[in-house]
């Protein structure tokens, strides 16, 4: 079987590529839109998007494509990508000392045996982010160095900001963006 992963994401390709998957790179060109309010909720429906709109736009046949979107959340605030630094260090000094969830949505989409519509599963995985409190200092050093600002929550646990992770429950590559381990599982099922 053969997969197209609808999303830019080098950190989502780099585990692709780590578990095996042989797959192509076609980034989703869909216009986001939420409608809804719950933070799994919200991710599965993006996902799904990601992953109907390379599906519709290729019609890819004996092939899955898979969409996945990941957002921070601290005390139901979603934390996108910061606009800025400001933004990050916001971010940053709300969450650290803190724990905060990370979920991301994944959607898998392939032809039908019958050929009618597509054939669509999706599903969430969330994990338990803690931090260590953190001096304003390493802060704005770790937001000088450009890392944060394409992140949601605006840090990497896989770089240089790993030193201030206290702990995680749940799984460390669903922070990262794409839990590998759940999807080969949903895959196989699928």
């Amino acid at each position: 079987m053969k997969y197209i992963l609808a999303s830019a994401s080098p950190r989502r390709k780099e585990l692709m590529t780590q578990a095996g998957f042989s797959f192509e790179v076609v980034p989703s060109q869909v216009e986001e839109t939420i409608s809804q309010t719950r933070p799994a909720d919200i991710v599965t429906e993006l996902s799904a998007q990601k992953a109907l709109e390379v599906y519709e736009r290729l019609q890819p046949k004996y092939c899955t494509v898979i969409g996945a979107d990941t957002i921070v959340v601290y005390r139901d605030e979603i934390l996108g990508k910061p606009a800025d630094e400001a933004e990050a260090l916001d971010m940053l000094s709300l969450l650290a000392g803190r724990t905060h969830q990370v979920y991301t949505g994944v959607t898998l989409v392939r032809q039908a045996p019958s050929g009618s519509r597509p054939k669509i599963h999706s599903f969430y995985e969330k994990t338990d982010v803690e931090f260590y409190p953190i001096h304003r200092e390493d802060l704005l050093s770790y937001i000088r160095t450009g890392d944060p600002l394409d992140k949601a929550g605006s840090y990497g646990i896989q770089g240089p900001f790993a030193i201030h992770v206290k702990g995680i429950r749940g799984d460390y590559n669903n922070v990262v963006g794409l839990p590998i381990a759940r999807l080969y599982q949903e895959i196989r099922q699928f």
